[in-house]
Parts: C-alpha cells; structure tokens; sequence
C-alpha cells in the first residue's frame, strides 16, 4: 500500500466495467465448452473476441465501436472459427451469459453506493453492442447508479484504447486521471488506465476482495 492511496480525498471519481464485474463474464462459460469437447478455451475466446491487450479491426472490436452489424460480425466469426475447426457457436454461449446475476454483484452494488455516500463519482465504462443495448441496460437501474455512462458502440472507442478513459474523466468534469480508479476484470484493460495515470484494480470472479480496497482507498 502506498502513502498516496491513503490520501483522504484522493479519489474523487471510480469507473467501472459491466460485464465481469456487475454481471459475470462470459469467458468461463466459453472455458467450459470448449473443455467438455478438448477444445482450447483460450483460442475460442481470441477468435471469437480478438486480441485483448489491443484494440484492433478484428469484426468483435468493430462491432464494440459501433461499425458493423453484429450479424455482420457473426457471419466473420464463425468462418473464423470454422477455420480453426472449433464447432461452437460462440453467439448461443454470448446469448446465455445475460440471463444471470439479474440486478448484478451484491457486493459490487453495496461499493457503488458507498461511493455515493462518500461523494466520489461513479461512471460505467463498457465494451458493449448496440444490439444488445437494450438488454444489457435492464439488468441494472443505470440512473441510480451512475452519474455517467460511456459505451464504447455509442462513442466509437472501445477499452483498451486510453481515448476511452480520458473521454469518461471528461464527461464527469474534468477529472484528473490520478484522482481516479478504475475496475475491471480484464488486466489489460486496467494496464491501458494506469497507463493514463489512473489506478486500477482487478476484479476477480469473486468481486468482494475488489469491493473491499475500493472501499478502503475511497473511504475519506
């Protein structure tokens, strides 16, 4: 722990991810299909989404900054992945993963309202679909929770690229990028914001560790 990080009123602004975070992540239900055919996991998941530690014109990255269709999208992947001779239709996996954790995290929520009560600002960052918009914006009342939300389909940047993070700082006032933490559950995303000089913290599919040095280095 850093001296800084126990500033009082250091972190006047915390963004968040969505999937993997609020909801669960869709890459172990990816593992697990793979697994019960001894497929590997891990390269569905690359064919499927591209790269992670870069944005790129893979046809999932295109479809997060609002380019193409996800039919279109859908149609590139699977050849894709006919390719890597993988028979697994990652979109009937994708489509499951936004039936759970209705309402999100409990511990996730419960941090979002101790920032509000502290009075840090909350914003939500996510890679998202313009097709699934209207789905994955009903799991969680958006209006109490955050006082912005930046999805990369309506702004045409999607995380890792550091635009993103500035643009959020931006749109909740300016905010300098080291008064700021971010939470995600992918480390490259988070290594794109410290990056910019925000502090990271990395969610684990147990989100409550994260939920507590959150709480800890927000708690004025």
């Amino acid at each position: 722990m850093s001296d800084r990080d126990s500033e009082p009123g250091r972190f006047q602004v915390a963004l968040f991810d969505f999937g993997g975070v609020f909801v669960d992540s869709p890459f172990p239900a990816f593992r697990e299909a793979c697994r019960g055919k001894g497929l590997d996991g891990e390269l569905l998941i690359e064919l499927t989404f591209g790269p992670l530690d870069r944005d790129s014109d893979h046809p999932w990255h295109r479809i997060e900054r609002g380019e193409i269709s996800m039919l279109d999208a859908r149609l590139e992947i699977l050849e894709l992945i006919k390719a890597a001779g993988i028979d697994i239709d990652p979109f009937v996996l994708l489509a499951k993963t936004l039936l759970p954790n209705e309402g999100g995290h409990p511990a996730v929520l419960e941090a979002v309202r101790h920032l509000h009560r502290v009075g840090v600002k909350v914003g939500l960052v996510t890679n998202n679909a313009i097709e699934i918009r209207e789905r994955w914006r009903s799991l969680l009342p958006l209006a109490e929770l955050f006082d912005d939300v930046v999805d990369s389909s309506e702004v045409g940047i999607r995380k890792p690229d550091p635009a993103i993070y500035r643009l959020a700082l931006e749109r909740l006032g300016g905010i300098p990028a080291e008064a700021a933490v971010f939470l995600d559950d992918l480390q490259q995303n988070l290594d794109a914001a410290e990056s910019v000089g925000m502090r990271g913290i990395l969610v684990e599919p147990d989100p409550a560790p994260a939920m507590c040095e959150l709480k800890r280095i927000t708690t004025r």
